[in-house]
């Protein structure tokens, strides 16, 4: 495990369950100190066991930006340094092209893009204070072609995919590395709609935190702007 005061700290949102809980099992498990947000401090606590020196947990609402800055400062403060920046937390709430349904849409964009650049924003001078600062936007296939009518998701996802690389042109000289992780139909809860794929053939909450932990630890010579991340064939362009 790497020695304490140098061992990197990173930021999760929607740490509390799903891909998110799994990509801080996964963290943790390889020497990380960990900052996590959700909504509900106590499912946190739920699953990974009380606060300590290397976890820190806060109340995050994604339409409440109120909350990000207060976390992210509560996260410098503690730990005195942001490594990684995970933009897990996501809402597949579902809005079809002919649906007239705008306060859907609000919350769709509040979620999936407005909430990933309040914290990008926030995270950024740490970040850069590094040299090598980490940003992974969890996107979706969804956020590079379209295959269903869920306009509303279809269309953050696509915005969540140009801040990702928006940021890679803006932070690179400053270090830090930007990679958005595309997969399609992952089990977890958000998936739990789909007959298209069983659960034993989507993929797996804990292949995809070993991803993340890929991109983080690359260095800065070898980013990867995207990873597709498929469980089915299809052809990608």
């Amino acid at each position: 495990m790497t020695p304490e005061h140098h061992s990197r700290v990173a930021l999760i949102s929607g740490a509390s369950r799903g891909i998110g809980l799994a990509i801080a099992r996964e963290l943790v498990e390889h020497g990380y100190r960990l900052s996590l947000g959700a909504r509900d401090v106590k499912t946190l606590e739920a699953q990974l066991g009380p606060e300590s020196d290397r976890l820190h947990y806060a109340h995050f609402d994604a339409y409440d930006p109120a909350t990000s800055e207060q976390w992210v400062a509560a996260a410098a403060a503690k730990f005195q340094r942001i490594d990684a920046l995970v933009n897990n937390a996501g809402l597949g709430e579902r809005v079809s092209l002919m649906d007239d349904n705008d306060e859907a849409l609000d919350r769709l964009w509040a979620v999936n893009v407005k909430a990933p650049l309040r914290l990008t924003r926030l995270c950024m001078p740490h970040l850069e204070a590094t040299g090598a600062g980490r940003i992974i936007n969890v996107v979706s296939l969804s956020g590079k072609r379209v295959r269903n009518a869920f306009v509303g998701y279809n269309m953050t996802k696509f915005a969540l995919m140009g801040l990702t690389h928006t940021t890679r042109h803006v932070a690179w000289e400053k270090g830090v590395r930007a990679t958005a992780i595309c997969p399609s139909f992952v089990r977890t809860e958000m998936s739990a709609y789909t007959n298209k794929v069983t659960p034993d053939e989507m993929i797996q909450p804990e292949t995809l935190a070993s991803l993340v932990r890929t991109a983080i630890e690359l260095p800065n010579n070898a980013a990867m702007a995207e990873m597709l991340v498929n469980c089915r064939l299809e052809d990608m362009l």
